[in-house]
């Protein structure tokens, strides 16, 4: 084997091993079957009870490779700062033409809940976060009270620009909410007391600023527990500085459900 084919191999092995934290599973919702990843921390064992996250990927990683998922937001992060996350992370991916309601929702959360039985999860510390459509994910399931012990979304859409309908019909609980007169008066009642911190790009030119903002306020009014990060002329990728910041690690670790 000449040196060149020995360095292109090594290149492929090392290419071959940078996910390979990243379990592959597999979840059947209506009679089709999605792809997921979870990724362990280093020292993970049955013998501890582990937090769990679930982690909503944006719009560029849908599909049905199972791979995309892993390309931007969480998953690069736990490749360079995994020793913070002690915690089991659930990555499903979003079909095509779909988001994160519906059946995908469903698809999510099961994938959530083979995730805790497989990998022993301790259920009072469950989390949701996402980025951009999975920061709208994020947010909307924060209805599901008890669910989860804090909500992260990074730059999340709450209330959809006139020319941005949804792709598919949605089920009436999103419906309530999205077409309520006031979608964050709503959705942050329905959220209630649930530990929520948000990020967002103050340059972001995708996902407006202000979505962020009034839903934050939203829950301060309802007497909500509500963090608020915004970074000064950060574009729509905010998520690469919220996810290395280790003070979020250690915030979303402390929360558990009571």
């Amino acid at each position: 084997m000449t040196r060149r084919a020995v360095f292109v191999a090594a290149l492929f092995l090392a290419g071959c091993a940078r996910h390979s934290a990243f379990l592959e599973r597999h979840v059947r919702i209506n009679d089709h079957e999605y792809p997921y990843r979870v990724w362990l921390p280093a020292r993970y064992t049955k013998l501890h009870r582990w937090p769990v996250v679930l982690y909503l990927h944006g719009s560029a990683e849908r599909g049905d490779d199972g791979a995309r998922p892993l390309a931007s937001g969480l998953p690069p992060a736990l490749e360079k700062f995994g020793q913070r996350y002690h915690c089991v992370v659930v990555i499903p991916q979003c079909a095509d033409g779909h988001e994160w309601y519906g059946d995908m929702e469903q698809m999510a959360l099961t994938a959530l809940e083979q995730s805790i039985l497989e990998f022993h999860g301790d259920r009072r510390s469950v989390y949701v976060t996402g980025i951009s459509m999975g920061g709208t994910g994020a947010w909307y399931m924060g209805r599901h009270r008890r669910r989860f012990a804090a909500i992260i979304p990074i730059a999340g859409e709450i209330v959809r620009a006139p020319d941005d309908p949804f792709p598919t019909d949605i089920p009436p609980d999103i419906a309530r909410v999205a077409y309520a007169a006031d979608p964050y008066a709503t959705l942050a009642a329905e959220i209630g007391p649930t530990p929520v911190w948000a990020f967002h790009g103050a340059a972001d030119d995708v996902v407006p600023v202000t979505n962020s903002r009034n839903m934050i306020a939203a829950l301060q009014r309802n007497g909500g527990n509500a963090r608020y990060t915004e970074y000064a002329g950060v574009g729509h990728d905010s998520w690469d500085l919220a996810y290395a910041d280790a003070n979020l690690t250690h915030w979303m670790l402390a929360q558990r459900l009571r």
